[in-house]
């Protein structure tokens, strides 16, 4: 059984509470910030009016040492001891208010508002607030006297609105978080397949190899049996490589490698493997030019494109019949190269044709090995590459053609010695 560590959590980013707070501070003229669940201030304080913008610049009272951030401190430490909304008042009548920031049912943060008087206040209450705060009781009455007070009701509105949003925000965090957990638990799992999945496959055919080498006079029956053994250990070592694939380019986690090819090299490469199943089916295999495309270089994976081609090919030689014909033509037409690969095999249905590069899609007729992954994957490849992938057919029993078509603007040509060098 393969089991995965379950990733830790991802670290909070305080910055995506920066832009909804400050419109929130500037919609109702009170004093936010926000705390994180050990008591550290993130976020402010942010200041919506006159009055707060005043305190915030010429007062102690949200210094690190003042009686503000002592006060809102003390209200973190309660919401995030008891998970529900806290309050409290500063003084003559500063209302502050603290609500808990949730993810998953836990408190990771507490934002602190408020700050406003919720009744008019008077020059001697502002002197005595001013003492308390290192500021000039007359100053703060210029500004405390054009500055409205909100009642009751209205902070509760305003409490309201507030909980909406955090509620919003930390629903969307969740979720982001869940993707994420999500996504780094599947790259775990992915990782674990491919080790727990080919170690063996590979030990496996090893052992084939070294028993039809090394063993003489083996029974005809064991040989015949070996030999079947070897050829379904490879078909399970390309599906889980299909699975693999599939599931990076399903996330977009799939990538390209862009070097410097001779796309001759590449499709010699990929034809020979292809060959020995289109002989013992005694399929023609038809290339032109007859040098495959060797004065043809650009900046590719080579290996991915590889990869489509014998993809291609060896589907062509699955659905041909026997004595059929594949015929691969290689062409330059401006910035572009365009490989055909054509068959007379089976051919496709019109119905069928727009579903042909669906994940786990299989022909209905003479395919029972595989996935149905392969030409998902090759065209994600060739879209890696910008370039498109495309089928055509005439119908039942008309053959089909697959289209590839790569951008290789500005590519030279090779010299021969190059392209024979690889």
């Amino acid at each position: 059984m393969i089991t995965v560590d379950l990733p830790d959590k991802p670290p909070i980013d305080w910055d995506d509470w920066r832009a909804p707070l400050r419109q929130y501070t500037e919609a109702t003229g009170l004093v936010t910030s926000v705390y994180d669940a050990t008591g550290v201030r993130r976020i402010g304080p942010l200041t919506g009016s006159r009055m707060s913008t005043f305190l915030a610049e010429q007062s102690t009272l949200w210094a690190e040492d003042g009686p503000g951030t002592a006060l809102e401190r003390s209200l973190a430490r309660d919401v995030c001891q008891q998970g529900t909304p806290a309050a409290s008042e500063f003084s003559e009548g500063f209302c502050v208010r603290a609500l808990p920031l949730l993810l998953h049912g836990n408190v990771y943060g507490v934002l602190v508002f408020g700050w406003r008087f919720a009744d008019f206040s008077s020059p001697l209450a502002c002197e005595r607030i001013g003492r308390q705060i290192g500021v000039s009781g007359h100053l703060l009455w210029s500004e405390v006297r054009l500055d409205a007070p909100v009642s009751a009701q209205r902070m509760a509105t305003y409490e309201t609105l507030l909980l909406t949003l955090s509620s919003t925000l930390d629903r969307q965090r969740e979720t982001i978080d869940d993707l994420t957990r999500v996504n780094r638990t599947r790259e775990l799992f992915l990782a674990t397949v491919s080790h727990e999945m080919r170690t063996p496959l590979s030990a496996l055919s090893m052992r084939i190899e070294l028993m039809l080498r090394t063993i003489p006079d083996l029974p005809e029956k064991a040989v015949s049996g070996l030999e079947s053994m070897r050829v379904h250990v490879r078909q399970e070592a390309g599906m889980v490589d299909d699975l693999i694939d599939a599931a990076r380019t399903l996330t977009g986690q799939m990538s390209i490698v862009r070097k410097p090819i001779v796309l001759g090299q590449v499709l010699r490469e990929a034809i020979a493997t292809v060959e020995p199943h289109a002989h013992a089916k005694q399929i023609l295999m038809q290339v032109t030019p007859a040098d495959y495309g060797a004065d043809i270089r650009f900046e590719a994976d080579g290996q991915r494109l590889q990869q489509v081609c014998w993809n291609l090919l060896f589907n062509a030689v699955k659905f041909t019949p026997v004595g059929g014909v594949i015929r691969i033509g290689i062409r330059r037409s401006g910035g572009w190269v365009e490989i055909d690969i054509a068959d007379s095999g089976q051919g496709i249905e019109a119905d069928d044709l727009p579903h042909v590069f669906g994940a786990f899609k299989l022909q209905q007729h003479d395919n029972a090995t595989g996935l149905g992954l392969g030409l998902y994957i090759a065209r994600r490849i060739v879209e890696l590459h910008e370039g498109t992938l495309s089928v055509s057919s005439e119908g039942r029993g008309r053959g089909a053609t697959f289209a590839i078509r790569l951008p290789v603007e500005g590519a030279a040509p090779v010299a021969p010695e190059d392209a024979a060098g690889g």
